[in-house]
């Protein structure tokens, strides 16, 4: 399931991440690498606040759809 899909306090494991080679490479380096947990902590019109290696990030929503989870 696409990490976009996930409610507020959903905690889940990312299992792989779509999209160009240079947009998968950004999204691991912020975190969202196979293996790390995210922990949903609020949404917006924009997108999610998320909870990743213990730091929050804001993602634009077409971003959290490139993200699979489990």
């Amino acid at each position: 399931m696409a990490l976009s899909l996930m409610s507020i306090g959903e905690t889940r494991t990312v299992v792989r991440v779509r999209g160009k080679e240079e947009v998968v490479r950004h999204l691991q380096d912020m975190g969202f690498a196979p293996g790390s947990e995210i922990q949903v902590l609020g949404e917006t019109a924009a997108g999610m606040i998320l909870l990743v290696k213990g730091a929050r990030i804001a993602l634009d929503r077409s971003l959290a759809n490139k993200i699979m989870v489990a």
